[in-house]
């Protein structure tokens, strides 16, 4: 998995549930502000709850603030996708045998994944690198 562009090396990422519904949140509506997730969880957590939840996430690498009036508006440092990813590699770095892991994640891919996966894989030279230059055969 390539790690470019991401801020800081990989790290353990895990997240409560609370954390999880607002990383969710913010996957789903790009930034808002602790007024807004409050009001988009449903109005059942306090302000100081989801503060102190953003600065965690903070500390977590994964989400960022802007300034904005008196607000700050919040959004996530990654796409849904990559965090996805992530942990897909937190998972094969546990392993004892990474190998069986990966080939019986793919056993589990329905065939549109597979597919994806074999368009993609067909796409890369030996060095595992994206094909430059070549035209489709």
């Amino acid at each position: 998995m390539s790690r470019q562009g991401a801020s800081r090396p990989f790290q353990h990422v895990h997240l409560g549930t609370l954390e999880q519904q607002v990383m969710e949140l913010l996957w789903e509506q790009d930034e808002l502000t602790i007024r807004e997730m409050i009001s988009g969880l449903g109005d059942h957590h306090a302000y100081t709850t989801i503060a102190t939840v953003l600065t965690n996430l903070g500390r977590k690498d994964l989400v960022t603030g802007r300034r904005a009036g008196r607000s700050v508006r919040y959004r996530p440092r990654h796409p849904r996708s990559e965090h996805a990813a992530r942990l897909m590699e937190q998972a094969l770095s546990s392993s004892n045998d990474r190998s069986a892991s990966i080939l019986r994640f793919v056993e589990g891919m329905d065939e549109r994944e597979a597919t994806l996966l074999r368009e993609f894989l067909d796409g890369r030279d030996a060095t595992g690198a994206p094909e430059t230059g070549s035209a489709p055969a």
